[in-house]
Order: C-alpha cells, then sequence, then structure tokens
C-alpha cells in the first residue's frame, strides 16, 4: 500500500478521537453487520420443525425457506456490490441493515409459510447489500500493512456466527418458539446501525460517466437462480425432459448474460476481472474450499445421525470442532497474511484443509469418531488461515472504485461452492443416505475439491499489485 492511500483512515468517521480507534470502530461495525448472513443462515435448520407443525406443511415446502435464502445471496452480491461503488457503501451497509431488521420483524409475523418465504428471500435481498459493500469498507478503510488482520478478523465474526446458529437458534425455539429467532437479528442490527451512522466513512461521489448496468443486474439473478434450482434438484427423481429444458434454458440466458456483459463498459458482474490472475485465483480458492468445507458441513450429521446412531447434540459437538478451530486460528491468518504476504499463508492453509479431508477420505463412511475429529479439526484450521488472504486479494487486486463489485463476485464465489457442495452431496447420496460406497464417494470429492484449491491459490500475488500500478502510472502522467 502507498502512502498516498493510507490518509484515507485518517477520516473514518468524525466522532472518533484518531485513526486506528477509527479503523477498530469500522472492523466491529463491518464484522456485526456481516454476521447477520451466516447466522440466518444456519440458525433457521433448527426452526424447520416448529414452522412445518404451526403451518402444517413438510420438509419439500419448508426446505425453500434454506433454498431461497442462499440462492438469492449468491445471486445478488454482485449487483449490489456494483451499487456500493456507485451510490456509496457506508449508505448500502446502514440501508441493509435496516431492511435486515425489518424483514426480520415481518418474517416473525408471519401468517403463513408464503409470507415467511417472501420476508425471508427480502432477508437475503439486505444482506447482500451488507456482505459486499461490507468488505469494500475494510479495503478503503484499513491500510494494507493491516488489511490482512481487518479481514481475519471478519473471518471470526463469520465462523461464529455460523457455527453459533444452530444452538442458539435451539435455545430461542426451546424457549420462545421459532418465530424468536427472527426477532433475535434486531440485537446485532440495532448497535451495527448506531455504529456504523457513527464512524463508517462518508466518501465524495463523483458522477457516474456510464450508465448503470440494469439488463446485467437483472440477468445475473436470473441465471445463478435457474443453476441452483437445477444444481438443488439433483438426484431428487426429476425427469429428463424437465431437466434438459431446465440446462438448456439455463445455458441460453447464461450465454446472453455473457455477451452483454462483455460488450457494457461498466458491467455488473465485471468478467473482466477474471482476467487479473490473482482474483481469478481468489474466487476459484474459496469457490473449491467451500465446497469442500460445505459438503463436510451436510454429509457429516448424515453418516453419524443415521450410521452411528449418534444424537444431534453429540454431532453438533463433533461439527464444533470444525467451527472452533476457524473462530480461534482466523485472527492468525489475518497476521500471517500480512506479515508474509497472501500468497504463502493462504497455500499452506488450503494444504491443511486438505491435509484434513484427506484421513476423511481413506476412512470413508466407516471412519471413527477420533479420526473424524481431527480431520474436522484440520479443515477448519486450513480455511481460518486461508481465507483472510483470499478475501483480501479479491478486493486489493481491483481499482480502488470497483472493489464492492469484486467483493460482490468473491462472495458470490463462495455461495457456488456452497451449492454446489449440496448438489453433489443430494446427487451422490439421493434418497439412499445410508450408502456407504456413495457416502465414500462424497469424501472423495471434498478431498479433490481441497487438494485443487491450493492449487488454484498458487496464482495469488505475495502483496497487491493494482495500487503500486496506478502511482507509477499517475507518476508518469504528471511528468
Amino acid at each position: 500500500m502507498t502512502r498516498g492511500v493510507e490518509p484515507k483512515t485518517v477520516s473514518v468517521g468524525a466522532g472518533s478521537t484518531g485513526w486506528l480507534s477509527s479503523e477498530r470502530l469500522v472492523v466491529v461495525t463491518v464484522s456485526l453487520a456481516t454476521m447477520l448472513a451466516p447466522l440466518n443462515s444456519t440458525m433457521i435448520a433448527v426452526a424447520l420443525p416448529g414452522v412445518m407443525d404451526d403451518f402444517g406443511v413438510g420438509i419439500a415446502s419448508a426446505g425453500w425457506l434454506i433454498t431461497a435464502y442462499l440462492a438469492a445471496m449468491a445471486s445478488l452480491q454482485p449487483v449490489a456490490g456494483k451499487l456500493g461503488d456507485r451510490l456509496g457503501r457506508r449508505r448500502l451497509v446502514i440501508g441493509g441493515l435496516l431492511a435486515f431488521g425489518a424483514t426480520s420483524v415481518g418474517a416473525a409475523l408471519a401468517p403463513n409459510l408464503w409470507v415467511l418465504l417472501a420476508f425471508r428471500t427480502l432477508q437475503a435481498v439486505a444482506g447482500a447489500l451488507i456482505v459486499p459493500n461490507g468488505a469494500a469498507l475494510l479495503r478503503e478503510a484499513v491500510p494494507e500493512v493491516r488489511r490482512g488482520r481487518s479481514f481475519g478478523s471478519l473471518g471470526v465474526a463469520i465462523a461464529l456466527a455460523a457455527g453459533a446458529g444452530p444452538p442458539i437458534g435451539g435455545i430461542l425455539v426451546e424457549v420462545a418458539g421459532w418465530r424468536a429467532i427472527f426477532y433475535a437479528n434486531l440485537v446485532l442490527v440495532a448497535p451495527a446501525v448506531a455504529l456504523g451512522w457513527r464512524c463508517l466513512p462518508r466518501p465524495k461521489l463523483t458522477a457516474a460517466t456510464v450508465r448503470f448496468d440494469v439488463p446485467g443486474a437483472l440477468l445475473l439473478p436470473v441465471v445463478l437462480v435457474l443453476s441452483a434450482g437445477l444444481l438443488m434438484s439433483a438426484g431428487r427423481g426429476l425427469s429428463p425432459a424437465v431437466i434438459y429444458v431446465g440446462v438448456v434454458g439455463a445455458v441460453a440466458v447464461g450465454a446472453a448474460f455473457a455477451v452483454h456483459e462483455l460488450r457494457h463498459p461498466d458491467p455488473v458482474f465485471q468478467p473482466r476481472l477474471f482476467r487479473r490472475r490473482a482474483f481469478a485465483a481468489a474466487n476459484g480458492g474459496i469457490g473449491l474450499a467451500n465446497l469442500s468445507m460445505y459438503t463436510l458441513l451436510l454429509t457429516v450429521p448424515l453418516l453419524l445421525i443415521d450410521g452411528d446412531g449418534v444424537s444431534s447434540l453429540r454431532t453438533g459437538m463433533v461439527l464444533a470442532a470444525l467451527s472452533a478451530s476457524m473462530i480461534v486460528l482466523a485472527p492468525v491468518g489475518g497476521r500471517l497474511a500480512d506479515r508474509f504476504g497472501r500468497r504463502l499463508p493462504t497455500v499452506f492453509g488450503l494444504s491443511v484443509l486438505a491435509a484434513g479431508a484427506l484421513p476423511i477420505a481413506m476412512g470413508g463412511a466407516a471412519i471413527g469418531l477420533p479420526t473424524l475429529v481431527v480431520g474436522l479439526l484440520l479443515v477448519g484450521s486450513g480455511l481460518a488461515l486461508a481465507t483472510p488472504g483470499l478475501q483480501a486479494t479479491a478486493v486489493e487486486s481491483v481499482r480502488p472504485e470497483q472493489a464492492g463489485a469484486a467483493a460482490g463476485v468473491y462472495s458470490t464465489s463462495r455461495y457456488i461452492g456452497s451449492i454446489l457442495g449440496a448438489a453433489i452431496m443430494a446427487g451422490l447420496l439421493g434418497a439412499d443416505r445410508g450408502d456407504a460406497d456413495a457416502m465414500d464417494l462424497v469424501f472423495v470429492v471434498v478431498l479433490v475439491a481441497a487438494i485443487l484449491a491450493a492449487i488454484v491459490s498458487l496464482g495469488l500475488r505475495p502483496r497487491p499489485q493494482i495500487e503500486g500500478a496506478e502511482v507509477r502510472g499517475r507518476a508518469e502522467r504528471s511528468r
């Protein structure tokens, strides 16, 4: 990071006493705001039985509360990031927080499943406004020498929220019913709005010279929702004709979207960003790593509960090995990224992830509980060490005014990994969740994805290059 960029951190928040305290307030605010998305993606699982009982619906219908949320988050974040680059990231983060609070109250008061599903989808829209613009604000407010540490803190918040979702949701549902999980969001929304109003930077916006890419913003969600729907429906007995029509439709819309984005001077998805090796490597690395991790998260409960008769409580404790190691080591990953550069800690972390997936793949459906716990510990540790470098690279490898769009694409890559993981598990296991051979194959896929993530991450650069190139270009032009 050059000296010309660093003064931005001094002006963060009019009410702060010093640039370092302002910087920390921004990190805390972004972390609180970003926690809402993963918390609500996992907390809903324990509320589904109560929703099904209250509204008299089956799992196929209630499951859309998870699928719709995941698909909306994946499809809208690049659009939200691009809007933040144009309209101001502070504005969209605070607006997203207020919308998340309002839609949470609406969900808690829903009289039937379809109203609940509508508010749940709007929740995802609000979360999509927050996540990429929060990451872009960290890139803006924190100098490069401390940026890895800040993204490490953000990683702790995300891991903590995702890991705490089921136990917190279980307590709330037990004490006050499923509607309480939505009211609980206000506990995070209120302080995040108050802090954000005080400390998030107020950028000086310049008039956009190119019209906003409205067709791209409309086509991108269609492409991703169609693709997600096909993937999430894999293995559920769809007729070949339906699958064929769906694939042809998704390919046609995807091709139209790609042609439009390549022709537009300022596209929403920014496909040209993938020409930058570091940006492409960061997105590929997080997508493959999340595919590996999310497939494990979904498959391990089926293995333990259906195969070994382990209780849900013990299963949660086993999975806590993964989330706990992520929470503990994410700050370490951030510090390593600041000290040794982005590439080395990331490659090492993803190699640790692969090392954890190896004994799980070798053990397969017959794996012993101690070996499984050790493998999960390594998987979580590897993710914690690698994620700060991946996320920092994604927003550093583009120009500052493109950071929101870059963060949105990165976050979408992460969600696509999750969707692929769910689809692979469903497609291989199908209706027979106790098929040992299929379970073995799922764990092999987990290992292969982890190894590929480590290989892809070799494309990262030790330090960001884009800012130095811009400063040199300005210096040459001023001569």
